[in-house]
């Protein structure tokens, strides 16, 4: 990756590792999942619709765009974010944030849905039954009562969050970020302000529980979002997955220096396999290659190519070769 890559890698690693904590101080509160969906989407729509309408174009890239914006809008933020956060009332906040770390492996079942022909191998192979052990070690203890229902809602964010990228990368690469990021957030906000308005609140809420939606609005979505978008442009939409390697990391950190949740030795195996699952369900293919000549250098770095979504091929430097028509394979997570 290039410089700019690792920076918002290293952003998104760590701004969409808090949320989990700060819905659940938000849940605890507690408010509605359609009030704590509503604020989030409202500030980030009012913070970034001003760039985006000053950037020009924003009316025609509705109306050009609005099937994929629409169902980038639906599968990435109103149907995860309403699910991640109603099932924050039952399951920890390390917790929820354990299991999100399988979209990468959801991400490299799914993209065999979007043309991707790559053949898995049996590293890949292995990498997704080890990520799916570590989510089956998480999840098996919640099956009873009502956390089932929490489990099953956060496996649709995972969904969700594994196939908006897909999305993002095939049919919306060449909108500009912010031009894609407002309307969804706007849209969303306009979808949960019924929803919020019948559950609003009656008092004002503690100042932990403001500076939690403040977090969630300014931070992890207006900031983060445009920070993802273009990540997603710089190394494709596998690879930018890959954050969800990290994430859990932090959200369990977050969780148990904040909220005193408890580090057990389930969540440290489930936390183990699913990660040691991801890096080798998203690992790129290795080619072998013939040994130089004695008239040719040897290679500084392995011949391995990735190709992206949008079709293009990505050298180990980070350069871009020819088109591949029909190419839509990823290496990432």
């Amino acid at each position: 990756m290039t410089a700019r890559g690792w920076f918002l890698f290293s952003l998104m690693g760590v701004v969409w590792g808090i949320p989990y904590l700060m819905i659940k101080v938000a849940v605890d509160a507690p408010l509605s999942a359609a009030t704590v969906v509503f604020v989030r989407c409202a500030l980030g729509a009012l913070l970034l619709l001003p760039f985006a309408i000053r950037q020009g174009g924003l009316s025609s890239t509705v109306r050009s765009h609005w099937r994929p914006m629409l169902a980038f809008a639906v599968i990435e933020i109103m149907g995860p974010w309403y699910t991640l956060t109603d099932a924050e009332r039952h399951l920890s906040s390390s917790t929820a944030g354990l299991l999100i770390a399988g979209v990468p492996i959801v991400g490299v079942v799914l993209a065999r849905f979007f043309g991707d022909t790559e053949r898995l191998g049996a590293r890949r192979v292995t990498g997704l039954g080890l990520g799916l052990a570590g989510v089956g070690v998480l999840t098996v203890p919640h099956l009873t009562g009502g956390d089932a229902k929490s489990m099953a809602e956060v496996l649709v964010t995972v969904v969700g969050y594994a196939t908006a990228p897909l999305i993002a990368a095939r049919h919306l690469k060449d909108i500009p970020s912010l031009q894609l990021t407002a309307p969804c957030l706007a849209l969303a906000a306009l979808v949960y302000a019924p929803g919020a308005a019948l559950t609003w609140p009656s008092s004002v809420p503690s100042a932990s529980v403001l500076a939690a939606l403040a977090g969630l609005g300014v931070i992890c979505t207006a900031v983060a979002f445009v920070a993802f978008l273009e990540l997603i442009k710089e190394v494709g939409p596998t690879r930018a997955t890959v954050i969800t390697y990290v994430n859990p990391a932090v959200a369990v950190a977050a969780g148990v220096l904040f909220l005193s949740e408890p580090l057990t030795v389930g969540v440290g195996v489930a936390f183990a396999l699913i990660l040691a699952g991801s890096v080798l369900a998203t690992a790129g293919p290795v080619k072998v290659t013939a040994e130089p000549s004695c008239c040719e250098s040897p290679a500084t770095w392995p011949p391995r190519q990735t190709s992206r979504a949008d079709g293009r091929v990505e050298s180990p430097l980070g350069g871009l070769s020819e088109h591949r028509p029909g190419s839509t394979g990823q290496g990432d997570g």
